[in-house]
């Protein structure tokens, strides 16, 4: 039922964004008015999340330790997996965004016959995930293009890189195929392992579609249909320089794509996509695992009344000599 609904979900936005292709009327709404919401509830979105986190009083030292941490001079430590300092945190934080280690890392368990509770490793997930990321981010830099002029040089040396093999005209673009690769292998993933199918949510089904949309879609405007890209980046820029305009030919697989990357933005802020600013203020990751050299007070503590040992005793000192016990205070030098 999960997947149906997302799927219907999606097939719904791009019914929507063909209409607005199709109908003059819609144009304005769909190409100015919706993308500026967007706009604005992302923003304030990402604002309100960040500031939920911030404020989350964190009153002990719990970072996720893998490593020896630092102890006696004559034991090495693991300076990024159990860091002591500033320096250490930002090394762990580094290969954590870039390079996805702890997923790298990750586990899974499979009950076989026997049975036999068997791990093994889950490359081809980190290998997945870590293919969407950057080539998200290549298309997402590529993309500059259509809201900066003059275009940075940056944008052409990525796009010359990108697509280096000079297959066909237009120029096919490795991200192009690496992240439809990488996302239908994270959908059969979700929809053929048993046990993740079993915990996923419309939310999970619902993104990746989402995010199969849009780089459909984008795959369909550059190789198979013809948009008119002057157009396109008129409405670009017009939408960052707040002089907005609805150019008219842009054709209906464009609105297609501006509404599967406005549903996109709207939705991100209050979705899981939202761990990519969540992982900066994860306390397991950007503390410094240092509670063997620095004493840590918690902060809430305040004077309470304590009742000691002693005084407990002096209390009950009478039924504990007629029960026959001893005194456990008696004869302790508390100098």
């Amino acid at each position: 039922m999960n997947i149906l609904l997302s799927l219907v979900a999606v097939l719904v936005l791009t019914l929507l964004g063909y209409l607005a292709g199709a109908l003059d009327g819609l144009q304005f709404l769909f190409g100015v008015i919706l993308p500026y919401l967007a706009i604005a509830v992302f923003l304030a979105g990402v604002v309100y999340r960040v500031f939920l986190w911030a404020k989350t009083p964190v009153p002990f030292r719990i970072p996720t330790t893998c490593g020896q941490e630092r102890t006696l001079p004559w034991i090495k430590s693991n300076r990024l997996d159990a860091p002591d300092t500033t320096l250490g945190v930002i090394g762990r934080m580094a290969l954590e965004v870039l390079l996805f280690r702890s997923l790298f890392r990750n586990t899974k368990a499979e009950l076989r016959e026997g049975p036999r509770l068997v791990y093994g490793e889950e490359k081809w997930l980190w290998l997945a995930a870590i293919a969407f990321h950057w080539s998200f981010l290549m298309i997402f830099l590529r993309h500059l293009r259509l809201f900066m002029e003059p275009v940075p040089r940056f944008v052409y040396l990525l796009q010359t890189l990108d697509g280096f093999l000079q297959i066909g005209l237009p120029v096919l673009y490795m991200t192009d195929i690496v992240i439809v690769a990488a996302l239908l292998w994270l959908l059969w993933r979700r929809l053929g392992e048993a046990q993740v199918r079993y915990i996923s949510l419309f939310s999970d089904y619902f993104a990746l579609f989402l995010l199969l949309g849009l780089v459909l879609s984008g795959v369909f405007m550059r190789y198979f249909t013809k948009v008119d890209i002057v157009g396109i980046k008129e409405m670009a820029m017009g939408l960052v320089t707040f002089s907005p305009k609805v150019v008219a030919g842009v054709g209906a697989p464009f609105y297609i794509h501006l509404m599967f990357l406005t549903v996109l933005a709207a939705y991100f802020p209050f979705s899981k996509l939202m761990h990519m600013g969540g992982v900066f203020l994860s306390p397991t990751r950007n503390l410094a695992n240092n509670n063997r050299m620095k004493r840590h007070v918690n902060p809430w503590n305040y004077p309470v009344k304590v009742h000691t040992i002693e005084e407990w005793e002096e209390e009950f000192k009478d039924k504990i000599k007629a029960c026959g016990l001893p005194m456990i205070t008696e004869g302790v030098d508390h100098e």
